[in-house]
């Protein structure tokens, strides 16, 4: 049973990461899962733009502790998102942690409702943010990225958006994707894949140049005796051993 539904109204394919039992966290089947049906809508002509939303009340969790994706399939995913010739719009309602934040960024368009909220948690389970950084980094406020990447802050909506990482949210996120998602239906299918090519190129840049340090940074970091404390303590609820 796949863990991404997916519906489709007037050439809009909405994906939706639908599982709420582990808070929609990248699990390496969910990964799986939402790489087949992006090359899906790649290959499908009748697609003119693909929303990314999910089921439950969060976004994404972040990596799936207990069953992790391979640093290389989560950079694939990204890059695939980036690379898709068709916009991508991300959806959130709920909480988005961790890597979910690079699913954000890989989007060309990311709205939220006011009441979600985000946060780069990496550094308190003894790991970086080091894969999600290639969209990340070339699309966000380098200053604002400092501080809730050293940190682990939580950020609001209103913060998400000043920083760049998200494009708008509101109460109502649907109203805010109206005119967005009216604006890509009128707009000429070969033109939008062009315009997008455009506007992704310099985030490409970085993947191609970093792709391969970071992905061994995090592999090396996910098996280190620190990340392996963080997690226990993440799951067992409590501080871990460095905690002051």
């Amino acid at each position: 049973m796949t863990s991404v539904g997916r519906t489709r109204a007037r050439g809009v394919e909405t994906l939706s990461l639908d599982s709420p039992d582990t808070r929609n966290a990248l699990s390496a089947a969910l990964v799986g899962d939402l790489a087949d049906a992006l090359a899906d809508c790649a290959e499908d002509a009748d697609v003119r733009a693909v929303v990314l939303t999910h089921t439950g009340n969060t976004f994404c969790a972040g990596a799936d502790l207990r069953d992790p994706p391979a640093p290389d399939a989560l950079v694939g995913l990204l890059r695939q998102i980036v690379e898709l010739p068709r916009p991508v719009v991300a959806r959130v309602t709920g909480h988005v942690r961790a890597g979910g934040l690079g699913l954000l960024a890989a989007c060309d368009i990311a709205a939220a409702a006011t009441t979600a909220t985000f946060a780069f948690t990496e550094v308190r389970i003894g790991v970086a943010p080091a894969v999600i950084s290639l969209p990340l980094l070339p699309r966000t406020d380098p200053r604002a990225l400092a501080r809730y990447y050293l940190t682990g802050e939580r950020l609001d909506a209103a913060e998400a958006t000043r920083i760049g990482l998200l494009t708008a949210a509101g109460d109502d996120v649907d109203a805010v994707l109206e005119p967005v998602l009216d604006g890509l239906r009128r707009a000429a299918p070969e033109a939008l894949t062009e315009t997008k090519r455009l506007l992704t190129a310099r985030v490409l840049e970085a993947f191609d140049r970093d792709a391969a340090d970071l992905t061994a940074l995090s592999a090396r970091l996910f098996s280190s005796p620190q990340a392996r404390e963080g997690m226990t303590a993440f799951l067992e609820r409590r501080d871990p051993a460095w905690a002051l």
